[in-house]
């Protein structure tokens, strides 16, 4: 009997010990369970026409190609608003710009910066609550130094680049943050060109998957690239040198004043492509693909620049360009993927936004979103390839001239001025937003006035000038005088 218990002990230590082999050696997507790893990219002033799988054909984007044969592209997605700092609130909040705390990139008197506050409760406070680990990698444009609004303040355990949206605008800098330090890059000491900094980005989000493979992680990556300035290194911009019809340079100076413009911006993209392709071959190698569910976007619409968006076919079908409430202001490129879970190669016309993240990333960790917030749960209409969204999609422009603009189904009503008259565009039938619908549309034109006024709260930091006068033609309106 001794010797049968010594035995049974010796097959239950022998049984435990190939236990724990075989967990250690299992890849870490197996050791991640039911919680999904999330990765967010987002793009900088990046068109809905500026990749190939939105119908690009001059640019070469093989990753975000592959990205969309392995998962399903959106054809009917806002990331949050049509600029920048906006958009990076909305996605962190949860509330779109009628709610969420940061609506323009200026508050007052255009130059007040306004950060998230303590009370503010971002996706990354949310996944860091269910047990991920929090990163983001970019732009930030959410908070100043030493106030409540950086990233290590608002939930992200690691926090690497730009926390002021003008300083984002240089690629080359000779210092950034990393988490509350603000570090020297010596490739980039007295005008060097060594250190590209979206190079850098995607460094460090490789470091941060590797740290953290073993466990559910977010990371949000929001490059900069093809930001305003036009600069990419030599290799990249070698790729495309020659290959287009250049217009000259206008001789007036400016930080885009160059003399290969297209050629620039070309590689500027296929410099995106090419690291988030980085990201995804470390995924890869880590064998986390299938319990990783990739979203890739831009934070607005193209901008009107140098006739670039006009020679590229930046903004799709749609009209209008970055800054405008014009679906060309407010659409973008999305791409999803999670294999097994989002069906491959597919293209769906589901209308959602960047404020559905945050719903969606708690559903995805199996926790409870906040009750103040404006997004839901896309993710089963993400799978289930279903059409139709509940409820509405609102924005507000607030920098200039106070400008609304709702959806509800294929209707969207704009209004860009507080004066002028609404308008009324069958998104189905008119992407281009060419045929006002508001005279035959009276019932939706009184639902829109009612969502304008109860959609949103009032904001001290953007206080609406109802008074402004009406916009002509092809030229925004103006605000009137104090």
């Amino acid at each position: 009997m001794h010797n049968h218990l010594r035995i049974s002990a010796v097959s239950a230590s022998l049984l435990l010990s190939l236990v724990l082999s075989l967990l250690l050696s299992a890849p870490a997507s197996a050791a991640a369970g039911a919680q999904p790893n999330i990765v967010y990219i987002m793009a900088d002033d990046l068109g809905f026409g500026d990749i190939g799988p939105f119908g690009q054909k001059k640019i070469r984007t093989p990753h975000l190609d592959r990205l969309a044969a392995e998962g399903t592209c959106f054809d009917q997605f806002y990331p949050g608003a049509s600029v920048c700092s906006p958009t990076r609130s909305v996605l962190m909040t949860g509330q779109h710009t009628g709610h969420t705390r940061i609506r323009g990139n200026h508050g007052k008197a255009g130059v007040t910066r306004v950060p998230l506050k303590d009370s503010d409760v971002t996706v990354a406070e949310v996944l860091k609550a269910a047990g991920y680990a929090t990163a983001v990698a970019g732009k930030w444009g959410l908070g100043e130094p030493g106030n409540e609004g950086i990233p290590n303040r608002q939930g992200f355990d690691h926090w690497f680049g730009y926390l002021n949206n003008d300083l984002a605008e240089f690629y080359y800098p000779e210092k950034i943050w990393k988490n509350e330090t603000e570090i020297t890059l010596p490739g980039n000491l007295g005008g060097k060109r060594g250190q590209y900094s979206n190079d850098l980005m995607t460094d460090e989000a490789l470091a941060f998957m590797d740290a953290n493979r073993a466990k559910p992680f977010f990371l949000y990556l929001a490059y900069t690239i093809p930001h305003s300035l036009l600069e990419v290194p030599a290799d990249s911009l070698a790729e495309y040198a020659g290959k287009f019809p250049e217009p000259p340079p206008t001789g007036k100076g400016g930080k885009n004043d160059t003399a290969q413009p297209r050629a620039t911006f070309a590689g500027m993209v296929s410099r995106l492509d090419r690291e988030v392709g980085r990201v995804l071959a470390r995924l890869k190698t880590h064998g986390l693909e299938e319990n990783t569910v990739v979203f890739f976007c831009s934070d607005n619409g193209a901008p009107e620049r140098n006739g670039l968006a006009q020679f590229f076919g930046s903004t799709g079908p749609f009209r209008g360009y970055k800054g405008s409430l014009w679906e060309g202001g407010i659409h973008a490129p999305m791409i999803v993927r999670w294999p097994g879970k989002i069906a491959a190669g597919k293209r769906s016309d589901f209308p959602w936004a960047g404020w559905d993240l945050l719903p969606t990333a708690a559903a995805l960790a199996g926790t409870t979103p906040p009750s103040n917030i404006d997004g839901i749960d896309v993710m089963p209409a993400l799978r289930d390839g279903r059409r139709e969204r509940p409820g509405y999609l609102y924005w507000e422009n607030v920098q200039s001239v106070f400008a609304q603009a709702v959806r509800l189904g294929d209707l969207k009503a704009v209004r860009h001025d507080p004066v002028s008259a609404i308008q009324v565009y069958d998104l189905r039938a008119d992407p281009s937003e060419t045929r006002d619908l508001a005279s035959a549309k009276p019932e939706f034109v009184a639902r829109a006035a009612e969502l304008f006024r109860t959609a949103r709260t009032e904001s001290e930091h953007w206080p609406v000038d109802r008074a402004a006068t009406p916009a002509k033609p092809g030229k925004p309106a103006k605000k009137s005088k104090p």
